[in-house]
């Protein structure tokens, strides 16, 4: 890419000493149709013209700018009318800088979305980022690829502070060679990482399907040392990295920042609340605690996996599972049998319909689940369970399949006993979400509760 940057900064006619020259380098730089491949349309364009590609000629036409800015030697008067008019007609698409990404002029609103990620200096409006992503999702279709969206901590990995490591967790400084290459001791940031199992074949093959950005609320700084371990020799993300610098809503993750049609983006991530407006692209994962800080930031008073010098199954593992998950609604997105208009296709309405398949048939009753007076159908279970495709009720009938409780005490437990009902531990919708499919009633019994 340096090479290429080079070629380009060298044969511009930003180098000539006419300003039209400039804005005609601009306009065919920054130019996302496929003018240079006449004779493919568009939805045939070549791959490596992709919009990440595109954008990054930003970072060029930056280069470009500063040198316009500073050069005293315009042509002639008629031809800087002629780049004025065109300037006052410029749609102003974007600008990095605060320049006019399209006709150089200067912009004093900062208005338009920052993609800091790309360039720091970037921003697009709505309408190029709109256009960006329409043109880029025809591109992408015509592969038969879709977007992913992932998460890094308690996702991809886990990660601790050399303070915060146990004495039952100093083995790991010395020991890197016994957990294969997956752990890393980062002297420079003062921190230990360790990869999730299953995660270099997870990102392999998730490759074929998706274009995938990392999206981080940790810092710049640290999401491209993680960015690194995941992905040496940028095969997967690239540039796409993006981190709480770049979120535009505080506390909040976002694809208005994301450069990919909402209707074809599957996120990956252990926290549900930072998707406030994306809900329905999300795949809640497990979060995966490796490290003893990370278990006792979430509560969690057991021993952690370091400690136990144990670890995740790579094939029962979540990565491994929720990578067939991927795969199944890429598979269900691309059906041939569901026509050729590709475009009118939504990948949210197909997680939708995965997802019911996963407790499908199921008629569900809760029994001393809910805090007393809270209006059942609003419990965050209950809409898990119907979201997993199982029906709800609050009255017992022979038609109940499951009887979710935390005490066999209850009429409704000991109906369930007698009538030879399931009677469920509420973790089994929980683990039922995780896993995408339904577990074995026996692995969650409901204990008594002694009075």
């Amino acid at each position: 890419m340096l090479m290429q940057c080079m070629s380009l900064v060298t044969d511009s006619p930003v180098h000539s000493s006419s300003s039209d020259d400039f804005a005609a380098f601009l306009d065919a730089e920054l130019d996302y149709t496929s003018d240079t491949s006449p004779h493919e349309d568009d939805d045939e364009a070549d791959y490596d013209s992709n919009v990440e590609k595109r954008i990054k000629r930003c970072k060029v036409v930056l280069e470009k700018v500063e040198d316009f800015q500073g050069s005293t030697s315009l042509g002639a008067p008629e031809k800087c009318l002629e780049v004025s008019v065109e300037k006052d007609m410029c749609a102003h698409p974007g600008d990095i800088g605060g320049m006019c990404i399209r006709c150089g002029k200067k912009m004093d609103d900062g208005s338009g979305v920052p993609l800091g990620y790309i360039h720091k200096d970037l921003r697009l409006t709505e309408d190029e980022i709109a256009r960006l992503r329409n043109k880029d999702f025809k591109n992408l279709l015509c592969h038969k690829k879709l977007y992913l969206v992932l998460d890094l901590d308690h996702t991809l990995l886990n990660s601790t502070r050399f303070l915060d490591v146990t004495p039952e967790e100093e083995y790991l400084k010395s020991q890197r060679d016994s957990l294969q290459g997956s752990l890393f001791r980062l002297d420079f940031i003062h921190m230990l990482t360790k990869l999730r199992p299953f995660v270099r074949t997870f990102l392999k093959e998730a490759s074929n399907l998706f274009e995938m950005y990392i999206y981080t609320m940790g810092e710049q700084s640290y999401a491209m040392e993680m960015a690194k371990l995941l992905d040496p020799e940028k095969l997967y993300f690239d540039s796409r990295v993006i981190a709480k610098e770049n979120c535009t809503r505080m506390h909040q993750k976002g694809l208005d920042v994301v450069l990919g049609a909402e209707s074809a983006v599957l996120i990956l991530d252990d926290t549900e609340q930072v998707w406030v407006k994306d809900k329905e692209n999300l795949i809640l994962m497990e979060r995966y605690h490796f490290f003893a800080s990370s278990s006792r930031q979430f509560g969690f008073n057991c021993k952690s996996l370091s400690e136990l010098k144990s670890d995740e199954s790579e094939a029962d593992g979540a990565l491994n599972t929720v990578l067939k998950v991927l795969k199944r609604v890429h598979s269900m997105f691309f059906d041939p049998e569901l026509g050729d208009n590709l475009e009118n296709r939504d990948v949210r309405q197909v997680l939708k319909t995965v997802r019911k398949e996963v407790l499908d048939g199921c008629k569900v009753v809760f029994s001393r689940v809910f805090p007393t007076k809270f209006q059942a159908e609003n419990h965050p279970l209950w809409k898990m369970a119907e979201q997993l495709g199982a029906l709800c009720t609050t009255e017992l009938d022979p038609s109940v399949t499951h009887v979710v409780s935390t005490d066999t005490g209850t009429e409704k437990s000991r109906w369930a006993v007698q009538e030879k009902k399931f009677l469920v531990h509420p973790r089994w919708i929980e683990a039922s979400n995780y896993l995408w499919q339904r577990q074995p009633e026996e692995n969650f019994p409901v204990k008594h509760m002694k009075n």
